[in-house]
Formats: C-alpha cells, structure tokens, sequence
C-alpha cells in the first residue's frame, strides 16, 4: 500500500491536526484522495459528480489561510463528498432521478454549507437511491454502487455512497440523511459509523417540510471521534429551520471518554419478533459480552412500541405523495415502481388517520420514556439481514417471513426512527465469510452526546472498524 493510500486511512481527527500543525497540507490531502478515487471509483461507483479542479483549487486556499495565519475551521483541509440528495450550488445534484439528471441548484442545503463553513473540502456528489428511497443503492442516472467487502453485495442506502466512499479510503467523513435508516443501514453494511442524530440536531434547509420530524440529516465517519468532529461542524441552531435545536455543535467537543460501570442497558435481539437472520444475531450476541466488560448490566428487555410501525409508513407515504404526486404530474411515471407505490400510498391518506397516528406517536414517545429511565441505553440489531445480492432490489423474507413492502426487511431501523430517539450503528464484527454487521445503540431523547460515548467504548474494546475492505489490501 502506497504512502498516499495510507494517509487516506488516518483519522480525519489526525488528519486536521496534521494539516493543522503544517506536518501536511491540505494539496497532499486532496491529492491523495483523488488519487485514491482514480484507483476505487470506476469500481465502486461510489462518487458519481466529481469535482477534482475546484477541490484543488480550495486546498490551495486552504494552505494559503495556513501560511498567513488566517482564522480556519475544524475541519479545515478534510475531504467530503456530499449525499446526491443534498443541494450543491453550482454542482449537478440528481436525486438519483433521472428527472433532475441535469439539475444545477443555486443554493447548497444547510449541512453542506456548514461543513464548508468549517473548512472541508468537497470533492464531489455520493450516490444515493432515487429520491433517497430504498436501503440499496441504485438509480437509473448512475446504476449500483457495490458493498467493498463483497462486490456482489448491496452497499445499503440511501447513504449507500458516502459509506462505499469512506470504507475505501476516497473521503475522510460523509453526510447523508435518514428517514427509515439511511445513515445507519449503509454504516452497517460497510463497517463504518454512522449516527442519526435527534430531530432538529443537525438542521435541513430548505425544505418544503420544515417541520418533519421523521428525516434527519448527519454524519458518516470511519470512527466516533470523527463522527464527534463531524457532528461539531454539523449541528447547532439555525433559524431556517423551524425545528433547530438550540444547543451549539461544541457539545460535540467534550471528551468521548466514560467510566460505563452500573449503567443499565437493555439488550434486545429482535425488538419484540421481528425476524433475524442467524449470522446478524450470532454478531449482536457476542456483542453482549463487550457491554459487560465494560461494566454495564445488560438487561434483556424492549420497549413496547407495537404502534411504530403504522405510524412510520403513514408518515412515510404522506411525505412521499407531497414531493413524488407533482412529479409525476410533470414527467410522468418515470421512476421507480416503489416511488410511485409509496406516493399512491399516500393518496386515501386522511386527516383523522393522522391525528390518530400522531396521538398513538404522543402515547409512544411517553412508553419510550419511561422505558429510558429504566434503561440508558438500548442495543439492538441495525439490520435483520446481511448485506443481500447486488441484483435484489430488496429482500422479499426473512428466515421464512414474506416482506410485505419493498422497506419491511428494516424494521429495526424504521422502527426506532419513529421514536425520534439518537441512534447509531457502530461496527459489531465479521461474518465467517467476512461481511460487515453492525451494533444498533439507542440513547435516551436528545441524550445524541452519550450514544457517541457508548459507541466510542464499543469501538475502543473490539477495533471492527480498523477492517479495510479486501479490495483496498
């Protein structure tokens, strides 16, 4: 392994101070990993809008404010590349549809501008599903991005890209969203970590929802303390959103380390039925051990939230009809058969199906609660599955069980999303055949600071995520 592929591995926490203390600079950086996409990408398709010359052009920048003393940001010099469902200005952003495969935006949504703000330096656009839609990442405009640990095998989605682009050493951090599971399920699947923030953590705009609280925005990283750095630059108040939280991205600053001694944590290896393949339950038991080594008493135990499931996909569908139904209006039915499914689902939609799920959501979030204070933390599996064929569009069972719709095999992700609890997925170990599984750990509401610190001890006694993929070896 070459010098400059080596130095696309070193932590983005390393890799700031490095260029920070002039030991590197920021041409090096971005020059290596453009080298670094030259060699991955054409296999991996995981950058699909490469933006090499103005990526240069800003590390010149970069050495320059470093050279004259100038103020610079946290992230200062680190390569990103940003979800294809994220505005870009001036840089073609598809949505994965071929509907907007020529689409240029004027503005960059508030995640990029931040991450800009602080100093990293974009290379490009990550693929995505289209419209986001669907844990495996494919669209008509660009086709599949493979898993790096097995290149017949899904990636995940929808931030399938930015987890492809981070496992092999193209980017050192990544945005995406997540509405059913997309900065988690990806994470998972490509061994990196990947955290969905509380709503209104990390603010979105625009966007013609601005008080839906099922979709967040966040980070991808190959370890938490880039993670922690990421979410320092990414959250914080922002009064575009109406749902902002007030507290400042400095929370993220604070020590990862923790004495997790006595803290209870409930343990659930199917939250409450739902099917698991043997392979990911065998990860996640051995897991267990790793918790109470650290001096945690694991508890079997799961909330009851029976009602989660109709309220995700009532939610999910509204969404869906709203930003799909005029599209289609415009362009026809040129999109995926589960885009326009899921946007006809939201049509017969109606208000007192609503109200009653946001009732059933209100007595959900009270259960959740008090469970919580039983209970710091909650461990579960992330996905049911392994990462599945290349070919699949999604999983039709489960151990025997039929998948009803083209997102049920994830429930252990969508689930938790109507909740609106912090989670994160944090690599768990290996299966015997080498595929990446991961740990689900859900932290109390709002409590985004004390999941990181959970996965940070995770991560610190098993070091999964230190696994490069075999194509990178």
């Amino acid at each position: 392994m070459s010098f400059n592929s080596d130095l696309c591995f070193l932590p983005a926490t390393q890799l700031a101070m490095l260029m920070r203390t002039k030991k590197l600079s920021a041409t090096q950086v971005i020059q290596a990993h453009l080298d670094q996409i030259e060699r991955f990408n054409p296999t991996l398709n995981a950058i699909v809008t490469l933006t090499a010359d103005s990526a240069m052009q800003e590390a010149h920048r970069a050495d320059l404010q470093i050279a004259t003393g100038a103020p610079i940001g946290v992230l200062h010099g680190l390569p990103v590349a940003h979800k294809d469902l994220f505005l870009t200005k001036g840089v073609r952003t598809t949505f994965g549809s071929l509907a907007f495969k020529d689409y240029v935006p004027e503005v960059d949504s508030l995640p990029v501008e931040r991450l800009k703000k602080a100093g990293a330096i974009s290379l490009g656009k990550t693929n995505t599903p289209e419209f986001g839609a669907g844990s495996q990442t494919f669209n008509a405009v660009f086709g599949a991005t493979p898993n790096p640990y097995d290149l017949s095998k899904t990636c995940g989605g929808s931030s399938g890209g930015g987890a492809v682009a981070l496992a092999t050493g193209m980017i050192a951090l990544a945005d995406g969203t997540d509405l059913g599971g997309s900065l988690r399920n990806p994470a998972n699947f490509c061994n990196v970590v990947g955290l969905r923030p509380s709503v209104g953590r990390v603010p979105n705009w625009p966007d013609q929802l601005g008080w839906y609280t099922m979709s967040v925005a966040g980070p991808m990283a190959r370890n938490v303390p880039d993670l922690a750095l990421a979410m320092s630059a990414m959250a914080g108040p922002d009064d575009r959103s109406p749902i902002a939280l007030e507290a400042p991205g400095t929370i993220f600053n604070q020590p990862l380390s923790r004495d997790f001694r006595g803290v209870k944590i409930a343990f659930s290896a199917n939250l409450g039925g739902l099917p698991v393949e043997p392979a990911v339950a065998t990860v996640l038991e051995a897991s267990r051990s790793v918790f109470e080594a650290l001096g945690c008493e694991v508890v079997n135990a799961e909330p009851d939230i029976a009602e989660a499931d109709e309220i995700f996909m009532l939610w999910r569908a509204w969404r869906t009809e709203l930003r799909i139904t005029p599209l289609m209006a415009e362009h026809g039915k040129k999109f995926k058969d589960t885009v326009i499914w899921n946007a006809e689902q939201g049509i017969p939609i109606t208000g007192p199906q609503l109200a009653r799920a946001e009732a059933k959501r209100t007595e959900l979030y009270h259960r959740m609660r008090e469970f919580m204070a039983q209970y710091e933390f909650l461990i579960l599996p992330v996905n049911q599955v392994l990462p599945f064929s290349l070919d699949l569009d999604y999983p039709r069972e489960i151990n025997g069980v039929p998948m009803q719709t083209y997102i049920d095999w994830q429930k252990s992700l969508y689930l938790i999303s109507a909740l609106g609890n912090p989670a994160i997925s944090v690599p768990g170990g290996f299966t015997a055949t080498g595929l990446p599984v991961g740990v689900q750990i859900v932290g109390r509401h709002r409590a985004d600071f004390d999941v990181l610190q959970l996965a940070y001890a995770f991560e610190q006694s098993t070091q999964f995520g230190l696994t490069r993929p075999p194509i990178c070896l």
